[in-house]
């Protein structure tokens, strides 16, 4: 029988389907989270999937349309009945025929993935780009000949020494709300210079919002502008995951597939406008009341989000289309806001450290001035900002996307049912685990897993079950499994070794010898480039290490010590900043004086470009090593775990 793979996204599950099997029944079998009440009937209409066609660099596959079955008369009619949207199957009815990527759309999964990207505290004063002054204009006479626009020009001008001109839309509708409301009116003024809108009095308070715009998810914070208050908060997975699961896989994509950039921008554009739909619709407000737009991201998000083609993030050397701050009128982003919205950008640092990389910078910028000072963004890419003896410098290190799961064999992203906390016992060798959703600790030893589906691995269980392996004696500090240890744990399928970590029948949790190589080689890109800016700037210590983002807010400071990805960092010194992409966001929304401060900042940050540094390769070799293993040892058995 013919075999074909799938890859599901968002989860970068990956399964072996038979030829002319359907999608529902291979995601059911591989526990792919799908919708239905029906069974696979194709009668609830709930099991909705994308197929992503195209070259797909990074799943080294080329899906066509022969991959699939065309059209089945259930869902021509559920598109005729507007049940199905274009460009959707229903997963039961689509027969596979070849290799697939298989998107799984948010309404379509039977659970949410479990995204954290909370608000946390910082300080700043509240002073908006966008305000409120509500006027009282004098009544006219016969006498003065008055006009109504000048009227509001003086009174603005008199009374809070504003010198502002309203344009032909603002006076159009000026005139009907002062004959409705005895002359009172609500202005709208932008940055102290423009009138962007008039109001009728009492039309309510304003609102902005601050967008983390991440690879892997993005995260949406609005605000109530007039006080302040944190008043709206959403997070959700970037669907571009299906075209890549790290930056320069959707890179490949847009340089393999024509229109792959408008394909990639407007996947991100309408993520977005839905989730600012979301918002206005919670909150019970106008559009005209959602005003200002802040947003971060790394400069191929960023890029990809202005509608910048960003080809020239992926070679030497590293052009930017655009690096400073920048203001767009929302209605060119097609974002579903008013005409008078405006989405602002933070400024890039270099071709790959990003305008999240200066938010998070601006809401840490007090705590590292005058001291040693290590900002680490953990993701696809690791994001690196020091400070040191008044200078700060900046670098990025290609760790790709094995610490958030993708890449390792069980490895998924954090999903319920995804192991977060691993510990080995060092003499049985056997694991217990905690998996998102659930506060026990389960293992295959003591019948606590029955019961449970364990879906795979997540980024901070990564971490800890390899410094777990370490601790208990099953690898090396070069990384090499050693199955003599813990004999029935550990298999050989071919050349490759896999160690169980829980024996969950239908989907064994393993760990292999590859996935190990895979955060090695993440491990010691950040510490070579953590290393390089401590060099240039010539630190010899660290007063803290600060982790940023949601997944460093889930990593346990012992293990980020002791799996060696950090420099001169011992467990003392680490902690965690939360979301600080996205508050620095919010830091800029609330306060006009943080957005000066950024844009200054910025200008006096070193950019070093790891790529060029020939010192990064020794660093990078040096750092490959399991600093809690045992050394390697030599002998008979050493030399045959070698020849695996």
């Amino acid at each position: 029988m013919t075999t074909h793979t799938l890859i599901f996204t968002p989860s970068g599950i990956t399964a072996t389907a038979e030829d002319g099997e359907t999608v529902y029944e291979v995601g059911l079998k591989r526990g792919i989270d799908i919708q239905s009440i029906c069974g696979g009937k194709g009668l609830c209409k709930r099991c909705q999937i994308e197929i992503d066609t195209g070259k797909h660099a990074k799943f080294k596959m080329d899906v066509a349309e022969s991959h699939y079955s065309k059209l089945s008369p259930t869902e021509k009619k559920a598109i005729h009945d507007r049940e199905l949207p274009e460009g959707r199957r229903l997963s039961c009815r689509t027969k596979i025929y070849g290799d697939l990527v298989v998107n799984i759309p948010a309404d379509s999964q039977e659970r949410e993935t479990s995204i954290e990207k909370k608000s946390t505290k910082f300080e700043t004063e509240l002073n908006p780009s966008v305000r409120l002054y509500m006027v009282k204009l004098p009544e006219p006479t016969l006498e003065e000949n008055p006009v109504d626009s000048e009227a509001l020009v003086n009174t603005l001008r008199n009374e809070h020494g504003l010198n502002l001109h309203p344009s032909h839309k603002m006076v159009v509708k000026l005139q009907e709300i002062l004959r409705r409301h005895e002359r009172n009116v609500i202005v709208v003024v932008r940055a102290g210079k423009t009138i962007i809108d008039v109001w009728p009095p009492m039309a309510g308070d304003l609102y902005g919002g601050a967008i983390d715009i991440g690879s892997t998810s993005i995260a949406l914070y609005v605000f109530n502008l007039t006080t302040g208050e944190l008043a709206y908060e959403k997070a959700a997975m970037n669907p571009q995951i299906r075209f890549g699961e790290d930056l320069m896989s959707r890179v490949s994509y847009i340089m393999m597939n024509k229109g792959g950039d408008e394909r990639l921008t407007e996947t991100i554009r309408t993520q977005i406008r839905e989730m600012l739909a979301g918002a206005v619709e919670a909150l019970d407000i106008k559009l005209d009341q959602f005003l200002d737009l802040i947003c971060v991201g790394n400069p191929i998000m960023h890029h990809l989000f202005i509608g910048a083609n960003p080809v020239n993030l992926g070679v030497a050397p590293f052009t930017l289309a655009v690096k400073d701050w920048i203001d767009i009128p929302a209605n060119e982003l097609g974002l579903g806001l008013s005409d008078a919205a405006q989405v602002s950008l933070f400024p890039l640092i270099g071709g790959h450290v990003g305008a999240d990389t200066s938010a998070a910078y601006l809401t840490q910028i007090e705590r590292m001035k005058d001291r040693s000072v290590l900002l680490v963004d953990i993701g696809t890419n690791a994001e690196i900002v020091l400070s040191h003896n008044g200078k700060v410098a900046a670098a990025s290190s290609p760790t790709g996307p094995a610490l958030e799961g993708a890449e390792i064999s069980s490895g998924v992203r954090a999903t319920l049912g995804a192991i977060e906390r691993v510990r080995i016992d060092p003499v049985t060798k056997d694991a217990k685990v905690k998996i998102i959703g659930h506060d026990d600790w389960i293992a295959d030893s003591d019948g606590s897993l029955e019961g449970r589906n364990v879906v795979g691995i997540c980024g901070s269980g990564i971490f800890e079950v390899m410094v777990e392996m370490a601790n208990a004696g099953l690898l090396d500090q070069s990384g090499l499994f050693k199955p003599e240890a813990a004999p029935h744990r550990f298999s050989q399928e071919g050349n490759v070794w896999t160690y169980l970590l829980l024996d969950q029948p239908g989907n064994p949790i393993i760990v292999k010898q590859t996935d190990i190589r895979a955060v090695q080689l993440a491990k010691a890109a950040l510490f070579a480039g953590a290393q390089l800016l401590a060099e240039t700037l010539d630190c010899q210590h660290f007063d803290e290490v600060l982790l940023a983002g949601a997944f460093g807010t889930h990593l346990d400071s012992k293990y980020v010590a002791e799996i060696g990805i950090v420099p001169m960092a011992s467990a003392e010194i680490i902690s965690s900043v939360g979301n600080a992409a996205g508050m620095g966001a919010a830091m800029a929304l609330l306060n006009v004086k943080d957005r000066e401060a950024i844009i200054a900042a910025i200008k006096d940050v070193e950019k070093i470009e790891t790529a060029l540094e020939p010192k990064f390769q020794d660093y990078f070799v040096s750092a490959m090593k399991f600093p809690t293993a045992s050394a390697p040892t030599g002998g008979k058995t050493r030399g045959r775990r070698r020849a695996r």
